[in-house]
């Protein structure tokens, strides 16, 4: 069963699992789309391309636009006349004329002449205006007259509106008929259109004329190659891909296939995400419960598919000028190469469901990453990450020359596209140094150019340590030279192990007269209990908390300082306090350090560390045997103690870090052999004259001495 905090633990890992698919799926295409660049007459510069389905090559835009304006110039909408109209418009024309006095004195002729061109006008039919116009924009040049079951044709022309048949009233026989007469009649109130359109027959017939063009000029099998990398980019290339993308969005418009689709995205993110996850688990469970590990893991894991699909999709651009070698140069500068390359990969298949060749993709930007992870094991200078770009282009440009020249393809058919990209992308992944430094504020990660700034003596910290507290200052650089042997040996970080031992005493500035190393005869804990000296002593945790805050030292250097006491007790006071109050109770807490215990590897060396040098100095006969002790006994205690079940260290790691420390302390104090002792009642033999260094000397100087004064 899991406790609550585990139970947190893994809520938070599956709930960050998902919010990472969610937001990859999201920016996924859910369509087949094809951005591909290319021209007319030049290279194919992608991978193969294959039809999957069946489907028609269609005609161009400007093909079937053609096409079209021809069958329309031909189409001929439907009309139906309503003979009753023009009658009675004539009838009510007459019957104004006798009842208006005024219109009377007209004469009766061009009455006459009034009704008979309303006749004929009416028998030819008049349109809307609207309508006419409509017709004219389209290129009707004839309309069909319904009459009955059958229909005939005339031409647009023939037929009026309502204001050209006033003119042709009005116009039509100027010789004879006064304009100004005519105009008093006003024949417009008696035009009225009598045409109709019949709507039905006019969109079958219009159905029909669109059923006759051809969309298509023939048809691509399924299985079928499209294209090659290295083909000549033909027209008839050109229209086979465009209708693939034609029909590819016509399936994908179906809304079940769109969600089996998108299923089949997550699905695929999904498990990627979760062997990810099943590597740390059973490889790496400390980055697994590290948070900020995760949320760096998931970060770059989710950046990158995303930036793919916006580079692909939205801009038109190739996937290859985005440095991908960044993931695992950051995995592997801030953690390890295992765990980089996995990483890598996971990332490279993540993002190759969105470009054009995967295949291709996931080859080049392997071998990019597996490059990166090779060049760059300790960062320790700006221009590893230079040399680390310059490496990782010219291996991919070899790379992608080999490629091409294994595809069959020449010098003169090689797409300098490809390589103009790759350089881009040595070029952009120059920029991973400042967005490092970004993500250790973010994430709180400390890199190795970072550690070996710190680690600097004239940093102010460390440069106001060596002044307030010189005694301190030596203790460190002993502890951080120990440390750091011990590190190489077993395989830690050294510099971060030596950048933390030599920041983990800074809080005994506050108070450096209290501690012996900084003493000259004067100790103010006479005049103090223990209980108050014990506060005193371990208060420097706390304060090298405090300055190491107002500092912004890395957060893992923070950790140095608090763990290299762990939960142990200042036990000189402590002792001292149970000697000289042996009946009373004591309260532990008073003598306890905050802790906590070390929780990292090179935590636990530091805590061995800074006990051994500091006991070493109180030692009154250095030798083998009193060091073997003196270290065997300090490191054994703070195991019975249980100071490291938090960290990963192993008995061999302990046993390999006290020979160590033997060895180096050996060099610090220039321990020699025990020389034999005389026994009584034998004299030692006289050396004979000049037998000696000192004697030589001194036979020599007074050599010297009489010359000078003859």
């Amino acid at each position: 069963m899991m406790n609550k905090k585990e139970l947190t633990q893994l809520a938070f890992r599956i709930a960050l699992m998902l919010i990472s698919a969610v937001l990859i799926v999201l920016f996924l295409p859910r369509e087949q789309t094809f951005s591909y660049d290319y021209t007319v007459g030049k290279p194919w510069k992608y991978g193969q391309i294959i039809a999957s389905y069946d489907f028609p090559i269609y005609k161009s835009d400007a093909a079937v636009q053609a096409e079209r304006d021809s069958v329309m110039s031909r189409f001929q909408p439907y009309f139906v006349v309503d003979a009753s109209e023009g009658a009675n418009q004539i009838r009510r024309f007459r019957s104004d004329i006798n009842d208006s006095l005024k219109l009377r004195s007209i004469p009766v002729s061009y009455v006459k002449y009034v009704s008979k061109c309303l006749q004929d006008i009416y028998d030819k039919g008049i349109l809307e205006s609207q309508e006419y116009s409509a017709l004219m924009d389209s290129s009707v040049t004839a309309i069909r007259i319904v009459t009955g079951t059958t229909a005939q044709s005339h031409q647009l022309r023939d037929f009026y509106t309502t204001r050209s048949a006033y003119m042709q009233i009005l116009m039509g026989d100027s010789v004879n008929y006064r304009h100004d007469l005519l105009s008093q009649l006003n024949v417009n109130n008696y035009l009225t259109p009598n045409m109709e359109l019949d709507v039905q027959k006019t969109k079958a017939a219009y159905q029909d004329l669109l059923a006759s063009i051809s969309y298509a000029s023939g048809m691509v099998q399924g299985g079928q190659k499209i294209v090659d990398r290295g083909d000549i980019v033909t027209p008839r290339i050109v229209s086979i891909l465009e209708s693939m993308k034609k029909e590819s969005i016509k399936r994908h418009d179906n809304g079940h296939q769109e969600r089996l689709l998108m299923l089949g995205q997550a699905m695929f993110v999904l498990l990627l995400l979760l062997v990810f996850s099943f590597y740390l688990r059973l490889f790496r469970l400390d980055y697994l419960n590290s948070l900020r590990s995760l949320l760096l893991f998931y970060f770059l894991l989710t950046l990158f598919p995303i930036a793919t699909a916006l580079i692909e999709y939205s801009t038109n651009q190739s996937a290859y000028i985005i440095p991908y070698a960044m993931v695992p140069l950051f995995v592997r500068v801030f953690m390890d190469a295992r765990t980089s390359f996995v990483a890598h990969v996971v990332n490279i298949l993540l993002c190759s469901i969105t470009v054009h060749a995967p295949y291709e993709f996931i080859l080049v930007q392997f071998i990019a990453g597996a490059i990166a992870i090779f060049t760059v094991k300790e960062l320790s200078s700006r221009s590893q990450i230079f040399k680390a770009a310059l490496q990782v282009t010219f291996g991919t440009l070899v790379f992608m020359l080999s490629y091409d020249l294994s595809q069959g393809l020449t010098l003169s058919t090689f797409d300098p596209y490809w390589y103009i990209c790759i350089c881009v992308n040595g070029v952009l992944l120059l920029f991973a140094y400042p967005i490092m430094y970004l993500f250790e504020r973010l994430f709180g990660f400390t890199s190795s150019v970072t550690l070996i700034e710190l680690s600097n003596v004239n940093m102010p910290l460390l440069r106001q340590l060596s002044k307030e507290a010189q005694g301190t200052f030596q203790h460190s650089m002993q502890v951080a030279n120990l440390a750091t042997e011990v590190a190489a040996k077993i395989g830690a970080k050294v510099e971060l192990v030596r950048t933390g031992a030599l920041y983990h005493d800074i809080g005994k500035m506050k108070n450096p007269a209290f501690f012996t190393e900084n003493q000259s005869g004067v100790n103010p804990h006479d005049s103090l209990t223990e209980e108050r000296s014990a506060q005193i002593i371990i208060q420097h945790v706390r304060d090298g908390v405090e300055m190491a805050d107002k500092h912004h030292l890395p957060s893992t250097i923070r950790d140095f300082i608090r763990t290299h006491h762990g939960k142990s007790k200042a036990k000189y006071f402590y002792i001292k306090y149970m000697n000289n109050h042996p009946a009373e109770p004591v309260d532990e807490t008073l003598f306890t350090y905050p802790g906590p215990n070390p929780s990292t590897l090179e935590q636990a060396i530091l805590m061995m560390a800074d006990s051994v040098e500091a006991a070493s100095r109180s030692l009154k006969e250095i030798t083998d045997e009193t060091l073997r002790n003196l270290v065997t006994g300090i490191i054994d205690t703070q195991m019975k103690e249980g100071y490291f079940r938090d960290c990963p260290i192993t008995f061999h790691d302990i046993e390999v870090a006290k020979e160590q420390f033997i060895a180096s302390l050996k060099t610090i104090y220039h321990t020699r052999i025990s020389y034999p002792t005389l026994e009584q009642g034998q004299k030692p033999e006289p050396r004979e004259k000049g037998g000696s260094f000192f004697s030589g000397y001194k036979n020599w100087n007074h050599t010297r001495r009489d010359r000078k004064w003859k």
